[in-house]
């Protein structure tokens, strides 16, 4: 049988790596950083029908990896905001025409109080304000609140418990109480002691659904007084469920035994 690409270091791509190597598929894992390797359960992470690759890939090295005919799926079960990879593995499976599943966590249609199409316009928002903010969307977009004034004093960045992660905040000149390094997701609780420990005035978060704990968020800052501030998802796509991407797979290994049984049928006549 052939071996599955899965690209994905979010629950959902832990999930689905686990249920596939049970289910006697062969898996190689492809996660961002070494982080999303070391979060992964022992069990998983040492199961024989399990490979992980860890590593950052542009484009170009995407596509060798991927055209060396040894993966016969593939599935993208990346972080929903993650646009660039995203678009990127579909546009290398069309060239290559490999079978791609796309597992898509859903979104909550809990809305914030302010909803921004981009973290840039975001911070042009806060330019205009004053108070503290709880920034909860990890490093990626840290950069970009950098242009705020007194940016050190108001910035409490909450950020993945790893040395690349502290190693970024730091480089922008955030330091000591200001990098909260855990990981998540967090109950409402955890969310609320944070904003009044640091005395937020505001909350920026993504529509990461209820795998990324965004109700628990939305409802802290309520409950806080903060204003929640929550980034659009970059693009409208079509996804697949957890249920339905693990049925999706069950018919392309239904498929490729079918075909492999005819080609032992095929030699045998020959």
């Amino acid at each position: 049988m052939s071996r599955v690409l899965l690209f994905g270091g979010t629950r959902e791509g832990h999930f689905l790596a686990g249920a596939l190597v049970e289910k006697g598929q062969e898996v190689t894992l492809s996660v961002a950083t070494e982080y999303g390797e070391m979060v992964l359960e022992p069990e998983l992470r040492n199961h024989p029908l399990l490979t992980v690759h860890s590593g950052r890939l542009d484009e170009q090295q995407m596509e060798e990896w991927m055209s060396g005919g040894e993966f016969g799926l593939v599935i993208d079960a990346t972080h929903p905001y993650a646009a660039l990879v995203t678009r990127q593995i579909r546009e290398i499976c069309s060239r290559l025409g490999l079978p791609l599943l796309r597992c898509l966590r859903p979104g909550q249609e809990q809305r914030g109080d302010l909803e921004f199409e981009n973290m840039e316009a975001a911070v042009r928002w806060l330019e205009g304000q004053e108070g503290k903010i709880l920034l909860t969307t990890g490093t990626k977009d840290l950069e970009t609140f950098r242009s705020l004034k007194d940016f050190e004093e108001r910035v409490y960045a909450r950020v993945l418990p790893a040395v690349k992660s502290l190693e970024i905040c730091l480089s922008l000149g955030l330091k000591g109480r200001h990098i909260i390094a855990m990981q998540g997701p967090f109950s409402a609780e955890t969310n609320l002691s944070q904003l009044r420990e640091f005395d937020c005035r505001f909350l920026v978060t993504k529509n990461t659904g209820s795998q990324g704990g965004y109700s628990q968020k939305l409802e802290a800052a309520k409950t806080a007084g903060a204003i929640s501030l929550v980034i659009g998802r970059p693009e409208e796509e079509k996804g697949l469920s957890l249920e339905e991407t693990l049925e999706a797979w069950s018919r392309w290994r239904e498929k490729q035994t079918g075909e492999g049984k005819q080609e032992e049928k095929q030699q045998a006549k020959r």
